[in-house]
């Protein structure tokens, strides 16, 4: 059977007992619903799974017992950076969701000249919050250990200004991801909202380092393109190998 895998936003000390904050003990009382002395993973992104065993849960909430180190996440061959304009309601969660299963390192959500979802003052806030909370959940189910990056969103011209360049996902591309050398150690993925980049982003981006490639002759959802791009790129050049 396997152990099931939490994710807690703290110091974990093996041999030290400790309380869980209140996402976590929801998530063993209501959802996992173990109960005291059964064992189980928690990791809080710094690269270390750490077995432990279940003291106790109240309405205070649970209290572990952290036992030993099982194992530690390696850094990958190819760290990918997603950037990738922000959609609406599920279709980002389920981009978010499936990049991190696939093995993204950093995540950037970006305001673009087609963005419908309007985020300001709290509500980034908000939502970032809620998309480190998919991350959170993906890593559990995964398997990962390190939580990969997630920023604030950002407007595509400021992060282009700082980015080095990589490949943007564009349909009407000559070449796919196989036409290009391999990365070295790291590489940057650019996609668009729903609608894409404007052919004005598209020309930014080419001018900031970025390679146009195609997934095939079909045009893709927003939330299909990362994950079958991450998957490609995983293949040719990452951890599929």
């Amino acid at each position: 059977m396997r152990i099931s895998r939490v994710y807690v936003d703290h110091a974990l000390p093996t041999g030290s007992e400790v309380s869980l904050d209140s996402r976590a003990s929801r998530y063993l009382t209501q959802v996992l619903r173990l109960r005291a002395c059964d064992r189980l993973i928690l990791f809080n992104g710094d690269g270390n799974d750490i077995e432990a065993e279940l003291l106790s849960c109240d309405k205070r909430g649970c209290s572990v017992r952290l036992l030993r180190i099982t194992s530690s996440e390696s850094p990958p061959s190819l760290a990918i950076h997603l950037a990738i304009g922000i959609s609406r309601g599920e279709r980002m969660d389920y981009a978010l969701q499936k990049s991190v299963e696939l093995g993204v390192q950093s995540i950037t959500p970006l305001i673009t000249e087609r963005t419908v979802v309007q985020l300001k003052g709290d509500r980034i806030t908000q939502r970032t919050a809620h998309w480190q909370g998919i991350v959170a959940s993906a890593c559990e189910q995964s398997g990962r250990s390190i939580l990969p990056d997630l920023s604030m969103p950002t407007e595509l011209t400021t992060w282009l200004a700082r980015s080095q360049g990589g490949f943007m996902l564009h349909h009407a591309a000559e070449n796919g991801f196989a036409a290009f050398p391999a990365p070295t150690t790291q590489t940057t993925l650019l996609i668009g909202p729903e609608g894409g980049l404007t052919e004005h982003e598209r020309a930014l981006a080419t001018a900031s380092g970025f390679e146009a490639v195609r997934m095939g002759p079909r045009v893709m959802r927003t939330e299909t393109a990362p994950v079958a791009a991450i998957a490609a790129i995983q293949t040719l050049w990452g951890d599929f190998r």
